[in-house]
């Protein structure tokens, strides 16, 4: 997966002409992290992700959907791409991998417990997302405004600005997360 990933950011990053200086100066990510990204000499954090999602206009499952295959109607649960960030303990499920004819999007996600993942930008202005907590607690930051999220619990948002994920419990926090493109 992370030699696919690499392979496509350095795809993306040629079809726009960016050398890496031009696109550490557009996302925030330093050269080296990025030449080391499409080298998959490592595999780039949830944050760098996001980063580089928000320069290339595209929702972090549409950029991993573009390094797997053409989804079908049908996903079963052992052939749902999943991607890890070891280093913040956060694990992503596609649940329905986005289709270029579809807005929405539904994603399984865990934190592990003292996890917090904090985004500076949307990867696209406005994008709807609802959290939708399975298991544990999740503070959600939006903003200013911190909400606490429990098991059973629904928050809605608008995402323009930064946003904070943190597992709030003793434990793993376990929530889906249905992204809505505007």
């Amino acid at each position: 997966m992370d030699v696919r990933l690499g392979a496509r950011l350095a795809g993306l990053r040629a079809e726009r002409g960016w050398s890496l200086g031009e696109l550490a100066e557009r996302s925030g990510v330093s050269r080296s992290t990025l030449s080391r990204a499409e080298r998959a000499e490592i595999s780039p954090t949830a944050s760098v992700l996001n980063r580089l999602c928000a320069v290339y206009g595209r929702t972090m499952s549409q950029l991993l959907s573009e390094v797997e295959a053409e989804p079908a109607a049908l996903l079963r649960a052992a052939d749902q791409p999943v991607w890890e960030d070891r280093a913040s303990g956060f694990v992503r499920r596609s649940v329905s991998p986005p289709h270029n004819g579809l807005r929405g999007e539904l994603v399984e996600a865990r934190l592990a417990a003292g996890a917090d993942i904090a985004y500076d930008r949307p990867p696209v202005p406005g994008l709807e997302q609802h959290v939708w907590v399975l298991d544990g607690a999740l503070a959600v930051t939006v903003g200013d405004i911190e909400h606490h999220v429990d098991t059973g619990d629904c928050l809605r948002l608008r995402v323009w600005g930064p946003t904070r994920f943190r597992c709030a419990g003793r434990h793993d926090v376990r929530y889906v997360l249905a992204v809505v493109r505007p």
